[in-house]
């Protein structure tokens, strides 16, 4: 497959070339919207944690919440600049992104038992409308969670991919080098 030189906005060119520099900061990303995502719906979290009043509820939100944190703390120290991968903070990193989707999973699970339970169910509608946003919100975060950590593990494939990209720019005139003449004259 032949390279061939990038054609666009400068900006553009300019990302590419820090992807290309540093792949895993897609990863990064992901998981940094991921934190926001949860940290952002506090709120609701805070509010369905306080209605509910399940066994646990409290530290799973607040374990999700600190893994979540610590997670990308470890994931800056994984992949230090211009060095090769830190597996211990990798395997850390992995294994607190465990501890937040089980987190997160315990929580949804007394939601739905708070909700589904035979004898006063709670409403999850109207004013309790929270509680059904929370049980969504924490359902994403899993799913983003995961998807971070897919995109961590797939980083060797599409770092490859970003790396063939011809960022290069051709600059005109340069062509005829070898018929520029010096003159003994000048000097």
């Amino acid at each position: 497959m032949a390279k061939q030189a990038f054609k666009g906005n400068e900006f553009i060119r300019k990302r590419i070339v820090d992807l290309k520099r540093k792949p895993q900061i897609v990863a990064m990303i992901v998981l940094g919207i991921a934190f926001l995502f949860y940290s952002l719906n506090l709120t609701q979290i805070s509010n369905t944690t306080a209605k509910i009043q399940g066994s646990g509820m409290g530290l799973a939100g607040f374990s999700t919440m600190l893994f979540s944190m610590l997670s990308l703390v470890c994931f800056g120290n994984a992949f230090p600049h211009r060095k090769k991968v830190n597996i211990p903070m990798l395997v850390l990193m992995y294994a607190m992104l465990l501890i937040v989707i089980f987190a997160d999973l315990y929580y949804g699970s007394r939601i739905t038992a708070a909700v589904t339970r035979a004898e006063n169910p709670i409403d999850a509608t109207g004013n309790n409308s929270y509680i059904s946003a929370a049980s969504v919100i924490v359902r994403v975060h899993v799913i983003l969670v995961i998807l971070g950590g897919v995109v961590t593990a797939l980083l060797p494939v599409y770092s490859k991919w970003i790396r063939s990209i011809n960022t290069s720019i051709e600059v005109e005139g340069n062509d005829n080098m070898g018929v520029i003449g010096f003159d003994d004259e000048d000097n």
